[in-house]
């Protein structure tokens, strides 16, 4: 069992797909194999963790000097599957979406123009190197994006309220299969029902994402730190993908009121979360 630190990084959802090793290349393959064999595994939060101590020195260093060879691991239907942190490559990621979201003197204050400038030259360059690269997860601050509740179902829903040694946890999994087949259904009804919005913007995109990966991977939603700012309670009450499926399957009969109504649970439940980072 991993050694649960005291001290919690919050806020942070997760959305990750686990590869086969077959879908890695050699010598990657080998390392991951190896890697897997480890009896110290680290956690989300060490990932996390690790990657906010950059940010302490002055200047900040919002990129690693070099990509991480740590990776999640997990074993589906007895296959041994891996998803590779690639921390370098999410951080310059990040940067683009950061240079979107804040004003340009709050951006200014966190990242110094010089030092986003420095990580801008940088990624041109290793794109050039790595035209296909893409991550393996993707993060979410104080949400679950809607979109990633179509790709699993109630059914896959595990909960554990945890304990003085043990975190919370919310998390579902699903086979590669079964998320894109919900993806492709989702957005056929969406379509045929709504005005392009950001619902079916956010499907797209992710849809795109999944397409990428070997079709035997798994996908896995995790609320990630999201547990450690939610009480036990609201987590337990918490069927997001079931009211997002609910919603979904009343647009394709037509019945309006149905979809507001499942549409106005997710409302409500996350405008307590959005409450949340208000106040912090």
């Amino acid at each position: 069992m991993p050694k649960v630190s005291s001290v919690i990084v919050p806020y942070t959802t997760y959305l990750r797909v686990y590869e086969p090793l077959a879908a890695f290349p050699e010598p990657e393959r080998s390392h991951w194999a190896r890697y897997a064999r480890r009896g110290d595994l680290p956690t989300y939060q060490d990932e996390l963790r690790r990657s906010l101590a950059d940010l302490l020195p002055t200047p900040p260093v919002p990129v690693p000097v070099h990509e991480s060879g740590d990776a999640f691991v997990l074993e589906s239907d007895g296959v041994l599957c891996v998803c590779p942190w690639r921390t370098r490559l999410r951080g310059w990621q990040a940067m683009e979406e950061l240079a979107e979201e804040l004003p340009a003197p709050v951006l200014d204050a966190v990242l110094p123009e010089v030092v986003r400038r420095q990580a801008a030259q940088d990624y041109e360059r290793w794109l050039t190197r790595n035209p296909d690269a893409r991550p393996w997860i993707r993060t979410g601050t104080w949400q679950v994006p809607l979109s990633w509740f179509v790709l699993v179902s109630d059914e896959e829903r595990r909960f554990d309220e945890g304990s003085a040694e043990i975190p919370p946890m919310l998390r579902y999994r699903t086979p590669m299969v079964q998320a894109r087949r919900r993806v492709a259904r989702a957005l056929r009804t969406l379509k045929a029902a709504v005005d392009e919005g950001p619902m079916i913007e956010g499907l797209v995109d992710v849809g795109r994402w999944l397409e990428e990966f070997h079709p035997r991977s798994v996908v896995e939603l995790d609320y990630g730190g999201l547990v450690h700012v939610l009480d036990a309670g609201a987590l337990e009450d918490d069927r997001s993908a079931a009211d997002v499926a609910e919603g979904i399957e009343a647009l394709r009969r037509g019945d309006g009121v149905a979809a507001g109504e499942a549409y106005g649970r997710l409302v409500e439940r996350w405008r307590s979360v959005r409450d949340l980072r208000s106040a912090n």
